[in-house]
């Protein structure tokens, strides 16, 4: 019987083809045509550096093999390939099957474990529009979030896709093609946006979508899409986006944690979870949204989400730099609200969603596991076992 191997594999049905990850490796152990990004086994030393820059997660995946795939074979996929059985056999035996599970867990020792949807999510479509052939869609909207004087311009922009159908899932993102070309003359990279607007609809049954984009100073796409007018054509490819959806199932609890723009898909979740309860307005939504910002003047959507029904939203913000007060950050409206949460972690039925600037993670990870001390469990095993079970999603930039 020949050795296990890990693979490195990319999921074609995922992957945006922005090629950051070929530009991440450090070894050019990744390569593309015309059709796929796929990476060299033979040349993968498995360092990582290409997980954390690919902003769709297609780059973490993961097969054990006997015989590697080829970069031929890799080129022509459409979908990765199921992990085929190996060994001398059809039945593996415990000891191959422990073998698969260590090599697969070390493989994805380094990016914190496989993302996985709920289970009760629907099924999203992925790729429908490419950079080759990407819809293209009409600006009915460009408003901004926040108070003139604060000191982010957060804009709110809707997209019009008219007749052309653009399915998409509350939790997905689209890509966005800025126009013109960079120092080198290349095309710009397309830019990743998570759609602010539920599945029907910025508007019930309309066929548009809605994004939330702060303008960067030196960002090329922000500061299109910030100037964008009404009637602008505007080009989108994708949706993009399997795992970090929003369960189906109504008796589902939502943990919403965010920074800034990262209130985007909760925005969408929460408008779906609204219309889908419409008919029964008394009915616990069953959500808790934890948002930090550093005023509420640089808050998206402070003043709807003021509207929102407590027995829908339960709603704690955190603002770090108001005159006067003392700084607080989302990891404190978390300990503050230390019992719900306990409860929650306890809870087959709650999902945790984290979602904003990467400088987050550190801290919400480290409250969950105060919290989780002081109810005398274990938050680690807890976060785990969530993951696997499709109930733990982190989206940070």
């Amino acid at each position: 019987m020949n050795a296990l191997l890990k693979q490195h594999l990319i999921d074609p049905e995922i992957c945006i083809r922005c090629h950051t990850c070929e530009e991440a490796c450090p070894i050019g152990a990744i390569t593309h045509d015309d059709n796929n990004v796929v990476v060299d086994a033979g040349k993968c030393n498995f360092c990582m550096a290409c997980i954390s820059p690919c902003p769709t997660g297609s780059i973490d995946h993961w097969r054990v093999v006997e015989t590697p795939y080829s970069l031929d074979e890799q080129l022509g996929w459409s979908e990765l390939p199921v992990q085929a059985e190996v060994g001398a056999g059809a039945n593996v035996g415990e000891a191959m099957e422990d073998a698969v599970k260590a090599l697969l867990a070390s493989a994805h020792a380094g990016a914190g474990g496989a993302a996985r949807a709920p289970l009760s999510a629907a099924k999203p479509s992925v790729n429908v529009f490419s950079q080759a052939q990407p819809a293209v869609a009409v600006v009915q909207g460009n408003f901004r979030l926040t108070a003139a004087d604060a000191d982010a311009d957060v804009r709110h922009i809707i997209l019009d896709f008219g007749a052309q159908a653009f399915p998409v899932l509350e939790g997905q993102s689209i890509g966005i093609l800025a126009p013109g070309v960079d120092a080198q003359g290349r095309p710009h990279h397309l830019r990743l946006y998570s759609v602010s607007s539920p599945r029907d609809g910025e508007k019930p049954n309309r066929n548009n979508l809605s994004l939330t984009v702060k303008r960067e100073e030196t960002g090329v796409c922000s500061n299109y899409i910030c100037d964008l007018k009404k009637g602008d054509e505007v080009r989108v490819t994708g949706p993009f986006g399997t795992t970090f959806l929003m369960p189906e199932a109504l008796d589902s609890h939502l943990v919403m944690i965010c920074t800034g723009t990262g209130s985007a898909p909760f925005r969408a979740f929460t408008m779906r979870r609204q219309r889908v309860l419409a008919a029964d307005t008394g009915k616990n939504g069953g959500m808790a949204l934890y948002f930090g910002a550093r005023t509420p003047q640089s808050l998206p959507y402070f003043g709807p989400l003021a509207k929102v029904p407590d027995n829908l939203l339960q709603k704690h913000f955190a603002f770090s730099r108001v005159k006067g007060q003392d700084k607080h950050y989302v990891q404190d409206i978390m300990r503050q609200d230390a019992q719900v949460l306990a409860t929650a972690l306890q809870s087959d039925k709650s999902h945790i969603y984290i979602c904003g600037l990467k400088a987050m993670e550190a801290g919400v990870e480290q409250a969950f596991e105060d919290i989780a001390r002081g109810a005398g469990l274990h938050w680690q095993p807890i976060r785990d076992a969530m993951r696997e079970s499709g109930r733990y999603h982190v989206e940070t930039y």
